[in-house]
């Protein structure tokens, strides 16, 4: 008789970091799956998504409950001994790998019964982020742009948000209007890791003033600085004013792309 699998100590914790969905929380459940001897591995699961997580001697290791990516590469992997590993792999699944398994499921749903599936998901998580806002005391109302229907709201420095899901697979892009240091709190939250990013000292004091706090952008032209990657969140933050001062009430506008609700939901106070 084989051994029993013994359970992440990570995974709880993970879970706990991934907001409801549907008002069902992430839970660890047992697993079928066995890997290599002297690791931990533990399943956690919302009800229509599933993560593996698997932790051995100083990394753990996070796959898509899919049979490829189980034989193949983890989404992430992250030392156990960095400041907090457990953040690390939130920050990942929330930007890159649930967004991933929505873009599955919608593309499973429009081959298996037709874009109505998909196009009800994408509804649904932009209703679910709206209710959200409301519960944090936002006030979130539904506008008609040239693209489609979206919401819009107002957050504490003046700026102005609004969100639209333009695709099937319930990501979400977002357009901001407003001072500069209206982005500060959200940033963070939507740029990869700042790990092997260093601050440049080119460009105007607009994108000099970026890209120090935010060594991931990049000054695209004088007056903007962008992010990109692959499978991830994307955008840009760009001025009309005169680039030569900054301070923090300079006003600019901003999109991102590719947003996943889930990272919208566990950063909702960042777009207030």
């Amino acid at each position: 008789m084989s051994a029993p699998i013994t359970h992440s100590a990570a995974a709880a914790s993970l879970a706990a970091l991934l907001p409801a969905r549907r008002g069902i929380a992430w839970q660890v459940k047992s697993t079928k799956y066995r890997t290599l001897t002297n690791t931990c591995t533990s399943h956690i699961t919302d009800g229509f998504r599933s993560l593996i997580i698997i932790e051995r001697a100083g990394t753990v290791e996070v796959y898509t409950d899919r049979p490829h990516d189980l034989a193949g590469t983890p989404q992430i992997t992250v030392d156990t001994t960095g400041p907090d590993p457990v953040a690390a792999l939130a920050a990942h699944v929330l930007r890159c790998t649930l967004p991933l398994l929505d873009k599955d499921r919608a593309a499973e749903a429009v081959r298996t019964t037709g874009p109505e599936q998909a196009l009800a998901d994408r509804v649904e998580a932009l209703t679910e982020v709206a209710f959200a806002l409301i519960d944090a005391g936002a006030h979130p109302t539904s506008t008609i742009r040239p693209h489609g229907e979206g919401l819009e709201w107002m957050n504490s420095k003046g700026g102005q948000w609004w969100m639209q899901a333009v695709n099937p697979s319930a990501a979400l892009n977002l357009d901001y209007r407003g001072p500069i240091n209206g982005l500060y709190a959200l940033l963070p939250a939507l740029l990869p890791p700042a790990d092997g990013h260093t601050p440049t000292n080119t460009g105007t004091a607009f994108t000099r003033h970026l890209t120090h706090r935010f060594p991931q952008l990049r000054p695209l032209h004088d007056d903007e600085a962008k992010f990109d990657g692959y499978q991830q969140p994307h955008g840009w933050i760009a001025t009309s004013t005169d680039t030569s001062t900054v301070k923090d009430g300079t006003p600019v506008s901003a999109q991102f792309s590719d947003v996943g609700p889930d990272l919208l939901l566990a950063a909702m106070s960042h777009l207030l």
